[in-house]
């Protein structure tokens, strides 16, 4: 599989959402006797057949640990999984596969930063900034290196809409920032943030800047050349491809100067009792057999992605959206959280005397699947006067159809709850 470098020059095909929808097979199921509308995109997306299928293949036709054998089904195994990588870093638009680092997801990726980077450079005094808008895969790492190191963690603010205050979050980068931790977008609200204009503004005072790309991956064009951070992470299972597989992205510069931060088998060169020489990029950070059905499922995923009009998909995202905010504020009662003037398909709402988690409930009873609750994002919740909201989240498989039940739904749902 080889991927475009360049995801904005449109495939041949032509979008088509009733087509698309039929390479995903659990979109064709009934739940509760009701047809799925599935509308959980920002916990996890739903995944195609060419992606369960070179999964099953791999174990049907491949399996085999990768790296060390001479035998044949070793070999192409070991072809497959560093085919995916390559996958990988044509998707980010990367310089090398030596900048990929495999990962159990974005969690483990931002750890591993905090830990290798972080805290072997940060000392007292030393300042991370992250904003208020973070998922807390993208607070905890860095509170937890703070306590190792002494260093000081600094929250950019955001306004009520779900915006950073860009410039209140620029007056508080000073030259003992060290480290910058920003969401690409936000999981909770939606919210795209200017990362190029942060990361410039970390860059001025050399700071490191890691991008959280959880949300993105499959909603917004990434290329780290063009971004220009250091560190790039995204899960796979948020963007078509299996569980348990993530990616770091790193400068290779800094990924050299880093030491290892699990040891074991497949990041070592040599080991004996008196001293233990570490492996090459990449393999220095994947000790221990890595997840390989899932990177050659995400290098799938990323090659299925990769063949669609990816312009096109953000249309269709934005027209989504549109309708979804539209139906949305037509009903009584009903207010949005997080109302940014850019953001993906991603809508959290609260209704006068109705929990979240009921109105979730009663939509399961419909077949429609969202999300209810903090979302991992308890400081956005607190920062915005609330517990927790509803919360739909689009897909380029979602249709206009779909919305349409989901808040024809939502208005029969509402006077059953209030009695």
């Amino acid at each position: 599989m080889n991927i475009a470098n360049n995801q904005n020059k449109a495939a041949s095909n032509v979008f088509n959402v009733e087509a698309i929808r039929r390479d995903f097979p659990i979109l064709s199921r009934n739940v509760n006797g009701k047809k799925l509308i599935y509308a959980d995109n920002a916990a996890t997306t739903q995944k195609p057949t060419a992606v369960i299928e070179r999964i099953a293949d791999y174990y049907k036709q491949e399996n085999a640990n990768i790296h060390r054998g001479v035998h044949s089904l070793s070999e192409e195994a070991t072809e497959a999984f560093e085919g995916a990588r390559e996958d990988v870093k044509n998707f980010l638009n990367a310089d090398s596969v030596q900048e990929i680092i495999f990962t159990r997801g974005t969690t483990e990726a931002i750890n591993l930063v905090a830990q290798s980077y972080a805290r072997t450079k940060l000392k007292t005094g030393d300042e991370i900034l992250i904003s208020a808008l973070e998922h807390h895969s993208n607070i905890v790492p860095w509170q937890m290196v703070c306590e190792q190191t002494g260093a000081h963690l600094k929250v950019g603010p955001i306004n009520d809409a779900g915006e950073i205050l860009m410039d209140q979050f620029a007056s508080l980068i000073t030259p003992k920032t060290k480290v910058i931790a920003i969401g690409h977008v936000s999981n909770a609200l939606g919210t795209i943030n200017d990362i190029n204009r942060i990361v410039s503004l970390g860059h001025a005072v050399n700071a490191v800047v890691l991008v959280d790309g959880a949300q993105a991956s499959i909603h917004e064009p990434i290329d780290v050349t063009q971004i220009g951070c250091d560190f790039y992470a995204f899960s796979g299972h948020k963007a078509l491809g299996p569980t348990g597989i993530g990616v770091l992205y790193g400068k290779a510069e800094l990924l050299d100067e880093m030491p290892p931060w699990q040891g074991g088998g497949d990041m070592i060169k040599t080991v004996s009792f008196e001293k233990t020489e570490y492996n090459i990029l990449p393999y220095k950070f994947e000790a221990g057999t890595p997840n390989i059905a899932g990177g050659i499922g995400l290098g799938a995923a990323l090659a299925y992605f990769s063949n669609l009009n990816l312009q096109a998909i953000m249309s269709h995202e934005k027209a989504l959206l549109s309708v979804a905010t539209e139906r949305a504020l037509a009903i009584p009662d009903l207010s949005i959280v997080g109302n940014a003037d850019n953001k993906v398909a991603v809508i959290s709402f609260n209704i006068d005397r109705v929990h979240p988690h009921d109105l979730g409930t009663l939509l399961d009873h419909q077949g429609v699947a969202i999300r209810t609750g903090h979302h991992c994002a308890m400081p956005v919740m607190h920062r915005l006067g609330i517990s927790g909201t509803a919360r739909v989240s689009f897909a380029f498989y979602n249709t206009l159809e779909e919305i349409k039940n989901i808040f024809d739904g939502i208005e029969k749902i509402i006077p059953m709850l209030r009695g």
